[in-house]
């Protein structure tokens, strides 16, 4: 059985938008458009069309950079669309629910409160490094249980998830649920895309993005990955003309002049050991957790005091609050942007711990 009979029988009858026909060189009578050129900007389409429904080119550039065939990648406005597309495909308001790990992104949460959909999370230990208990995950699922979150590497813990386990997780829900890997996150860890084993397991949908390791989060491009018929079915149920014309060719040219994230990515797994090392010489930084990441996740004796000493020193880091009232999560920066932030401790050590 495909994933794609678990969705919600309206999602399963619906059909794309039928966008009026965009030919090249060719007089655009058919979809109410303006006949004269905006003067903002400088662009190859001219903004007074609509931009295509689904931009081609660049689904087929990110495919290739993403490892999948064209038609198994949609466009997103970041990957936080996608997670909103998936639950609003899936879960039946009032009737099915999602199931995810904690501490973990909260927008899973978010868009399945936005949909009515029922939400069971699985704690995760900190005195276990965070680890994803995948036999946890799969005791907490149930016949409504129609789709499942992992984050890998996850925010805010930094935590990666083993292939085998993600394997466990596909297999035990094979045909009752979509498994989603959220790999925002994946260029910055010892390990490739699980892209990989979409052939075999036609229950995975990968999240990806270009907002972290490539630097685009002002873009608002991402993509979820699948087969191809749970693809045409998110294809159906996302807004057409969903990215903007400035957007897409901001990214296709990005694309074409083949942007290297891997030198970028290089300088932030140096820092981020090194912005370790040093973190974990202050006598006020309680403990750092290991991350595949880009960003630390620390527990400090007094989580307030250091966030408030560093906003004065115009440093702003991430409280996370809850159980984790003492941990700060720490974005890696420049080298000279660490540095700045390793005085500023180094200020509050003197000052408060002297």
């Amino acid at each position: 059985m495909s994933i794609v009979e678990l969705a919600r029988p309206e999602i399963q009858a619906l059909r794309p938008y039928e966008a009026a026909e965009q030919v090249d060189d060719t007089i655009r009578l058919n979809a109410n458009e303006s006949p004269e050129v905006c003067a903002a900007g400088k662009f190859r389409r001219p903004l007074n069309r609509y931009p295509e429904v689904r931009p081609k080119r660049l689904q087929n550039g990110l495919a290739e950079r993403f490892g999948c065939a064209p038609g198994e990648l949609l466009v997103t406005r970041g990957s936080s669309e996608a997670i909103d597309l998936i639950i609003r495909t899936f879960c039946r308001a009032g009737v099915d629910n999602i199931v995810t790990h904690t501490p973990s992104f909260s927008m899973y949460r978010h868009y399945a409160a936005v949909q009515g959909a029922a939400v069971t999370e699985v704690r995760t230990k900190a005195e276990q490094d965070f680890r994803i208990d995948v036999g946890a995950l799969l005791a907490e699922c149930g016949p409504e249980t129609r789709v499942l979150f992992v984050c890998s590497p996850n925010n805010p813990t930094g935590t990666l998830l083993p292939v085998a386990d993600l394997e466990k997780l596909l297999e035990g829900r094979s045909e009752s649920s979509a498994v989603v890997v959220d790999e925002a996150y994946v260029e910055f860890a010892d390990t490739p895309s699980v892209t990989a084993l979409l052939d075999r397991y036609p229950n995975l949908l990968v999240l990806r993005t270009l907002s972290k390791a490539l630097g685009f989060a002002g873009a608002r491009c991402g993509a979820v990955i699948a087969q191809a018929g749970v693809i045409s079915m998110l294809s159906a149920v996302q807004a057409p003309y969903a990215l903007a014309t400035p957007v897409v060719e901001c990214v296709e040219d990005a694309l074409r002049d083949n942007i290297e994230a891997a030198e970028s990515v290089q300088r932030a797994v140096a820092e981020r050991k090194r912005l370790a090392q040093q973190l974990s010489g202050f006598g006020f930084v309680n403990k750092i957790w290991p991350s595949a990441a880009n960003f630390l996740l620390a527990e400090f004796e007094d989580a307030a005091a250091i966030m408030q000493h560093c906003e004065r020193q115009k440093i702003l880091l991430r409280h996370i609050g809850g159980e984790l009232a003492d941990c700060i999560r720490i974005s890696v920066g420049s080298a000279s942007e660490n540095d700045r932030l390793l005085q500023a401790l180094e200020t509050f050590s003197e000052t408060h711990c002297g």
